[in-house]
């Protein structure tokens, strides 16, 4: 996978053109396969991914751009945000947000939205294919997950550091899943420590209280029973972003832990990184927020 060259993949280059086409990307990515499938299987994708109310959202919200799309797809979904302990967060200051990942799409909007209001400018590390998403690059900045980052990728990154900009993170990379009945985040990589220590920049850890249906982490158990590597899991987010209709979400914000508490050397890493997760969802138990 390369990282993001700039060019939109599933849509017109203009945004207020913007819009979803299964179809064209599955011919575009591999003619070969949708000539040979079935047109049943074409209008599942289509159900799943929800293309018909995902464009008709697109183009009665094509005018914003964003924070402004963020907080418009929270008034789509009818999300309701409560937000505890933002009082930790000084009103100035450059922050890495690190945040569980339980959902995969609304808790990302709640947290732009949230950190936005009492920050101001912000910049959100994603994984790199989320770069179609037009109305959010202004706000995205794009990760390859699966190899190493451009020369280019790398400077982005860096420069977005450097800036004043507050920096929204996910260190576990994937949303969470299930384990022993629990919902928890995977292993929270520790780029985000040595980011925080180079650009001295305190890291607030944040708890996002949500979870996706079900169906979702049954999946993903039962393709982890069956030994498949590939998160088949994933093709269903979007379906499960319509299932948060009318739900609560509830984000904890933490006081600042400072850069200098971690040290100068980078060998611990990766057990600060782990200490961090682990206060995160110890926030949960501190709000009394019910075990997922």
């Amino acid at each position: 996978m390369q990282a993001y060259n700039g060019k939109p993949n599933m849509t017109e280059e203009k945004k207020d053109h913007f819009r979803i086409d299964i179809e064209e990307v599955i011919r575009s990515k591999n003619p070969k396969l949708l000539k040979w499938m079935p047109g049943f299987v074409l209008r599942y994708v289509k159900r799943v991914l929800h293309q018909k109310e995902i464009n008709e959202f697109l183009e009665a919200n094509k005018d914003k751009d964003g924070v402004d799309f963020a907080r418009a797809i929270i008034d789509y979904f009818k999300i309701t945000i409560t937000v505890k302990g933002l009082e930790n967060v000084p009103a100035e200051g450059r922050f890495i947000f690190a945040a569980n990942h339980p959902q995969g799409a609304i808790d990302s909007m709640a947290l732009v939205s949230t950190v936005h209001s009492r920050l101001g400018e912000l910049k959100f590390m994603v994984n790199d294919l989320l770069m179609f998403l037009v109305p959010l690059r202004s706000i995205f900045i794009p990760l390859n997950l699966f190899g190493k980052q451009s020369r280019e990728a790398a400077d982005l990154i860096d420069s977005v550091y450097k800036s004043n900009m507050q920096v929204l993170y996910y260190p576990a990379g994937l949303v969470s899943r299930k384990k022993k009945g629990i919902i928890r985040d995977l292993e929270w990589k520790k780029t985000f420590i040595s980011k925080a220590r180079l650009y001295k920049r305190d890291i607030v850890p944040v708890y996002i209280h949500l979870k996706n249906s079900k169906f979702f982490y049954r999946l993903a158990s039962f393709r982890k029973f069956l030994g498949i590597k590939a998160n088949i899991e994933m093709f269903y987010l979007v379906d499960e972003l319509y299932k948060q209709t009318g739900n609560e979400l509830t984000l904890v914000f933490g006081k600042p832990i400072p850069y200098e508490s971690f040290g100068t050397s980078s060998s611990s890493d990766k057990v600060i990184a782990e200490k961090i997760r682990l206060t995160v969802y110890e926030m949960q138990k501190a709000n009394q927020l019910d075990t997922l």
